[in-house]
């Protein structure tokens, strides 16, 4: 992988070479309603069914007992997306649930088997790129089909799933979808760029199977006449709920507020994609996000069906605490602490002490 560059946010003419921290002040996630008396029936059922399972069945040898990083995905959020996915069917959900575990142990999706070293020569030239977050705080996520750099391969494939796995950890508290932003801008140098009809097969397949209710919206530029005309002749068939979604040639900053948009998309946000820079801060922002996921979950109790909301840090209580752990409470003493001055906590009396 390449070396980061220490300190490095922007060259000298103030294009940003790192991704964006955090949405804007302004970006304000959708809550979902309220799930109804029959929804959390299901949810519960499904909760509990799900708590029986001490084996994940393998396609290649890997059968084996659920490992910790297997309990802590399965969170009560990822459950909704499945019972959502399937019309809340409630079995379906479950045996669509297990299938995404099996494929997520024998595909390797796990950052210790499918590794950034592995996927960074695919991303020399941003072909992908996780940058800024839209107005409902999604992180969007921007493929150029233009900055193709390898030939049809595995790696591709994979390529893509590592950086859907990294779109998810970079997803701030009480946000579940993104934003993916295609622009369809032709290379310069190469003359076929778009993945051949297996390839897009498998694609579609693992996002359909195995990343339901992850699309919050996708936006679309230089849409070449073939794919509009696809989409024209396919949009009686779709979904209304995703046909919704699909955005052509718009003003995109109706989306995506314009400091947070790449100039590609007619933002005002200047991006310069520089590998040996951009990749290590992605890389690094994903393992502090990830780690301290994991380290609540730990605190927690290390549950099934935990908050997505505890995980990552917006709720003080996990779904099997009705008081804040001790993580939180010693992130909270601090603030205290640092709230009160010295003098007035010497002469505090212990009952206002406690």
């Amino acid at each position: 992988m390449a070396t980061p560059v220490e300190g490095v946010q922007e060259k000298a003419s103030g294009s940003l070479l790192v991704p964006l921290a955090s949405p804007t002040a302004e970006s304000k996630p959708v809550e979902h309603p309220a799930l109804t008396e029959d929804q959390q029936k299901k949810y519960e059922w499904l909760l509990e069914h799900v708590k029986e399972w001490t084996q994940v069945p393998s396609t290649k040898e890997k059968t084996g007992p659920l490992t910790d990083n297997e309990k802590q995905w399965l969170t009560k959020e990822c459950l909704l997306r499945y019972l959502r996915a399937t019309k809340w069917h409630e079995k379906e959900a479950g045996k669509r649930l297990l299938d995404t575990l099996t494929w997520r142990r024998d595909y390797g999706v796990e950052i210790d088997v499918l590794t950034p070293e592995h996927c960074s020569p695919e991303n020399e030239t941003g072909k992908q790129t996780i940058l800024g977050y839209d107005k409902e705080g999604r992180p969007c996520h921007y493929l150029s089909p233009g900055r193709q750099n390898t030939e049809a391969s595995p790696r591709q494939v994979q390529h893509l799933v590592f950086m859907l796995e990294r779109v998810i950890e970079m997803m701030p508290a009480q946000v579940e979808t993104l934003s993916l932003m295609i622009d369809y801008k032709p290379s310069k140098t190469r003359s076929n760029t778009n993945p051949g009809i297996a390839m897009a097969r498998e694609v579609l397949n693992i996002l359909q199977n195995h990343y339901p209710e992850r699309l919050g919206k996708a936006l679309i530029i230089n849409t070449p006449w073939f794919v509009h005309g696809f989409f024209k002749i396919i949009t009686p068939f779709i979904d209304p709920h995703t046909r919704e979604k699909l955005k052509f040639n718009e003003d995109m900053t109706q989306y995506v507020p314009s400091e947070q948009l790449w100039t590609t998309f007619k933002g005002a946000l200047e991006f310069e994609y520089d590998h040996s820079i951009y990749w290590p801060a992605l890389m690094k922002q994903c393992t502090e996000k990830r780690e301290a996921r994991k380290q609540r979950w730990i605190a927690g109790g290390k549950h099934i069906g935990e908050s997505e909301d505890y995980l990552s840090g917006h709720a003080a209580t996990g779904v099997a605490t009705s008081k804040p752990t001790e993580a939180v409470q010693a992130a909270e003493a601090v603030k205290m602490d640092e709230a009160v001055p010295a003098a007035e906590t010497a002469n505090e009396t212990p009952a206002v002490a406690a």
